[in-house]
């Protein structure tokens, strides 16, 4: 996995799933740091990454947060990360860090188990528009 940009951090994201795309356009929107570029669970990269990372997205239906060569976040501790990494009012988010992470994932989970059920699913991943095209490996 050394083609990954080192200074940036990879959002893995289900990409024929309405919420999780309309979820990777509002982190692109905060993202005025830079920090992310993103690929999709069902990409190319997103499996060799996956691979890679020793997970089975048979069995782990969740975002994943990667920082090439240092970790890797999955479901709930993923997404406060990446809302922490905003800064400003949305640092706020830590404070669900305090509850146990167990916890925390029965929530994620039961969103991630009806996302598509209450968001709808498209055919086939999104194509980035040419305005955000970069932020796509």
């Amino acid at each position: 996995m050394n083609n990954l940009p080192s200074n940036k951090k990879v959002i893995l994201f289900d990409g024929v799933c309405n919420f999780c795309n309309d979820s990777v356009l509002k982190v692109i929107k905060y993202d005025v740091k830079n920090q992310f570029v993103f690929t999709s669970l069902q990409s190319d990269i997103g499996k060799k990454i996956t691979q890679y990372l020793g997970i089975d997205t048979s069995k782990v239906d969740s975002i994943i947060l990667y920082e090439p060569n240092v970790a890797y976040d999955i479901k709930s501790t993923a997404a406060l990360k990446i809302m922490n990494a905003f800064g400003g009012v949305w640092k706020l988010t830590q404070f669900f860090l305090i509850f146990p992470e167990s916890f925390r994932n029965l929530v994620y989970d039961y969103i991630a188990k009806n996302r598509y059920k209450w968001f709808g699913k498209k055919d086939a991943c999104m194509v980035p528009s040419k305005e955000i095209q970069e932020k796509f490996l």
